[in-house]
């Protein structure tokens, strides 16, 4: 039981945040580095760069509020198994993923930081621990699922 001041962890409040690094960081053999250039990335090993599966997209005129005009400044970017889970996630009005114009042709979604709320903590960990597994090596993601996935 949770004493006071602290949080139970069984997955059901609302996904923060900082919820992003602490799940990217406890899957198996990830990093956060960079690619394009500067742009942090949580990635899995392949090869000798690795494979990115979320980053932290800079604000970009091709990503804007269309309630406001401004670009977004906390945008999240996850890779997404294929055409139909991209669908599932964007099309679900009890998600806050989104894609646009320039991610059209990509196995990935969008979500606003400030929008992980949305989300309780089970759910951001499923999304994210998917993503992972779009780019992590077999072997791990046999060996994560068979100790239960997600952690």
């Amino acid at each position: 039981m949770a004493g006071r001041g602290e949080e139970q962890d069984d997955g059901s409040r609302p996904a923060r945040p900082e919820d992003v690094e602490a799940i990217c960081g406890a899957l198996p053999e990830t990093e956060l580095g960079v690619t394009w250039g500067d742009v942090p990335t949580w990635k899995v090993p392949r090869g000798e760069k690795g494979r990115g599966f979320l980053l932290y997209r800079h604000p970009h005129p091709s990503a804007v509020d269309p309630a406001t005009g401004e670009e977004y400044d906390d945008l999240l970017v996850v890779v997404v198994a294929d055409e139909g889970e991209k669908a599932a996630l964007v099309d679900d009005p009890g998600t806050p993923f989104f894609t646009i114009d320039h991610f059209r042709r990509t196995h990935a979604v969008l979500v606003q930081q400030s929008r992980l709320g949305e989300l309780t903590l089970a759910e951001l960990r499923e999304v994210l621990t998917e993503a992972w597994a779009c780019r992590a090596p077999k072997r791990l993601v046999a060996d994560l699922r068979a100790g239960g996935l997600g952690g």
